[in-house]
């Protein structure tokens, strides 16, 4: 082992110790050991073993871990905390601005363990209500974590939305605009995406050169037929060249494996010759059946629904009337009641359900019962002067380890409707997560269930649940199940939407919004939901005000029935 390793892990041991809030005497030491051997002119696995002590910098106790290192190629003690160090919070060492003292508050007392729960609590405005974290170092967490996860490889689609109609953009100008189509997983509208794909009606000698810039992307691989390019972000572009048939390529490659296998057995003569000119609703043309829409094709049942004539007309962003799940200042949003609702009524939208952390959640400035008495006052009178818009009154009640909501009959009767989640002890086996989740999902005060499995995209799995029995359960107790629209969460997945909606359960599309930028999300959720066949009348913030209205009263009937 060479003396470069075994700074490293000298190095890694102080900032772990750190992290655990072990001795900061030794922390150092093992610190100042890893910057002198570091500089050492020979090498330590060839100095003597009775000089290795009397090195600056090493004393007796540090030697004999360097020795351990030399004999052994292992540390243990670092091994050890390593062992005990779940693999997020050390991923949080590779992000500036945040060292090993903040790391232990982040993963100590804000219980996050992995870098996308961490970015998401900076989505949340929720860094600055602990010590040692303002808005400034909360702004520049965010923003390092997102370039860090930008050369990972990996993309959420809302990340390449933003950066897609510059990539098309950069290749209609080269190559003109009829020869160019968006393809593969993004135009699918797949939550996470490696690849950026392109179909371009040129072939290789004439596509290169338009890469041969002042500061090229990396070409990773070359065929006939394709070019794979990975750009200065991190993000892989994948060209198809040389396309004659653009119709065939299209659709061969914009369905999962499992669609395209089925449509083939399906439909073992049909001929997909055809042109250059010609897009792929062709291909469905001569199939005999209504053109499948990509976002659609991921499985192999959409092909019989398609032969029934039994296609969804799918919900669109323009379907959302009004606004589920949000947070104000009166918890860890950004913005007051009445920017909230304003931004509401620029957006022509109709009514706003405002819906911020309770009282369990601290970290987050959960409301007491005296500041709900206090909030409702305010909205009220913001109805009053808004009509007729409308602010309904409702609350992100945790669903506390026995599935209880943490608040009594009494208060949780005074909101309009009350949205449950788990936003606490997480790590849950999958029988354990179904009763806490069926339980909320009985109380006969709950109205929505929020992000049924905490997942976090790219980033935390989130606790297993048995979906269907979840579902089935929603459906017994007359409960609506969020499609939490975050980018990062996206929960429930659209898999499950058919299953639901089999079962008369009601989706909601919700941004949960912690400042005014946040009702973008929105148009994620609707994709997400559009993958899973949903319509704008199975959709709860889809209702118009009076339907919402009526909804809520026939609910709450219904509820008090059982």
């Amino acid at each position: 082992m060479d003396n470069y390793t075994i700074a490293e892990n000298f190095s890694l041991l102080s900032k772990l110790m750190d992290i655990h809030g072990e001795n900061s005497f030794k922390s150092k030491t093992y610190a100042a050991a890893a910057f002198n051997i570091e500089k050492l002119p020979m090498q330590l696995k060839d100095t003597p073993k009775e000089k290795i002590s009397a090195i600056k910098g090493i004393g007796p106790g540090t030697s004999e871990k360097v020795l351990e290192m030399i004999n052994t190629g292992q540390l243990t003690v670092l091994n050890e905390l390593i062992a005990n160090t779940p693999p997020g919070v050390i991923e949080m060492l590779n992000i500036k601005g945040i060292g090993p003292k903040k790391i232990n508050t982040i993963w100590k007392e804000m219980e996050i363990e992995s870098l996308g729960e961490l970015l998401y609590a900076c989505n949340e405005n929720r860094l600055t209500l602990y010590k040692g974290f303002g808005e400034k170092t909360q702004q520049n967490v965010q923003e390092a974590i997102e370039f860090y996860f930008s050369n990972q490889g990996h993309f959420l689609y809302a990340q390449l939305s933003e950066f897609y109609p510059q990539v098309e953009g950069y290749l209609k100008k080269l190559f003109g605009p009829e020869k160019v189509r968006v393809t593969g997983a993004y135009r699918r509208q797949s939550l996470t995406i490696e690849e950026l794909e392109f179909i371009i009606l040129e072939p290789n000698e004439k596509v290169k050169p338009g890469f041969q810039t002042a500061q090229p992307p990396e070409l990773l691989e070359e065929t006939p037929g394709s070019l794979l390019y990975k750009l200065k972000n991190g993000l892989k572009l994948k060209l198809y060249t040389g396309v004659t048939n653009r119709a065939e390529s299209l659709f061969t490659t914009s369905g999962s494996s499992e669609f395209l296998t089925a449509f083939a057995k399906t439909f073992p003569e049909l001929n997909y010759s055809g042109n250059e000119s010609e897009e792929d609703e062709v291909i469905f043309a001569k199939a005999g059946i209504p053109y499948i829409p990509p976002c659609l094709r991921e499985t192999a049942g959409i092909i019989e629904t398609a032969r029934k004539q039994q296609l969804p007309v799918l919900i669109q962003p323009g379907d959302i009337r009004g606004i589920i799940h949000s947070h104000s200042n009166w918890s860890d949003g950004s913005n007051t009641l009445e920017e909230m609702a304003d931004e509401c009524i620029k957006r022509g939208l109709e009514y706003l359900v405002i819906s911020d952390h309770s009282q369990t959640a601290g970290y987050a400035n959960g409301l007491k019962e005296d500041r709900i008495r206090a909030q409702h006052k305010q909205v009220d009178d913001l109805n009053k002067q808004l009509a007729p818009f409308r602010i309904f009154k409702s609350i992100e009640s945790d669903i506390l380890n026995d599935g209880s909501l943490d608040y009594p009959a009494s208060v949780l009767e005074s909101f309009d409707l009350v949205i449950a989640s788990v936003h606490s002890n997480l790590k849950m086996q999958e029988d354990k997560a179904n009763k806490r989740l069926i339980t909320a999902i009985e109380n006969p005060y709950t109205t929505i269930l929020g992000h049924m499995t905490g997942r976090l995209l790219l980033s935390r799995n989130g606790y297993p649940v048995d979906h269907k029995k979840i579902i089935d359960a929603c459906a017994a107790n007359h409960v609506v199940i969020e499609l939490n629209a975050h980018p990062r969460r996206l929960d429930i997945d659209w898999q499950w939407i058919s299953y639901a909606l089999d079962k008369g359960v009601l989706i909601s599309i919700d941004p949960d919004a912690h400042a005014l930028d946040g009702y973008d999300d929105v148009k994620y959720g609707v994709l997400a939901a559009q993958k899973g066949g949903l319509t704008k009348g199975k959709n709860l913030s889809s209702f118009s005000l009076q339907d919402f209205t009526a909804f809520l009263e026939k609910n709450r009937s219904m509820k008090k029935l059982r």
